[in-house]
């Protein structure tokens, strides 16, 4: 199975307004880029600024906080991909629904991996905000999750 690709046509919704399109255009990139393709050279050329604040209390404030942990991870799990199974636009809020998996023989399979919701705040153009709720589908990933979970690197709170 191919790297998934985030599929906005799709996805996208009529009644979004033209500022909640441009906001899922930008997410849909940064997260294609950041989470499928793995290109974090990329992902800091376009997206680091140093007003994204962080509210997953795992992961430091900033892009490239973001870019590192996802760095370690990859090594780690150079397999792993975000599919995007629902996009919700409201204003300057875009939140996607995926499928996170670790190995490419576990993509389609919802008893693998991770359920996702992430929300980003997007202000003048520029990702402000993120915040996620994450959800282990099976027992290693619940395991994982207990062993690495522990130490917050933000003190911006999860709401």
């Amino acid at each position: 199975m191919a790297t998934p690709q985030v599929n906005l046509e799709s996805l996208k919704k009529e009644h979004w307004s033209e500022q909640e399109m441009g906001n899922a255009v930008l997410i849909t990139d940064f997260v294609q880029h950041l989470m499928n393709e793995h290109d974090f050279d990329y992902v800091l050329e376009n997206y680091n600024h140093s007003s994204y604040v962080q509210h997953n209390r795992n992961i430091g404030d900033g892009v490239q906080s973001l870019v590192d942990f996802l760095k370690e991870f990859t090594k780690r799990f150079p397999e792993y991909s975000y599919d995007v199974k629902q996009i919700f636009a409201d204003g300057d809020s875009i939140i996607f629904h995926s499928h996170a998996t670790l190995k490419k023989e576990h993509r389609g399979d919802d008893k693998k991996g991770l359920n996702i919701k992430d929300t980003w705040k997007i202000v003048d153009g520029k990702i402000t905000e993120h915040w996620d709720s994450i959800q282990a589908l099976d027992g290693f990933m619940r395991f994982y999750a207990l062993m690495n979970g522990g130490k917050i690197r933000n003190t911006n709170g999860v709401f």
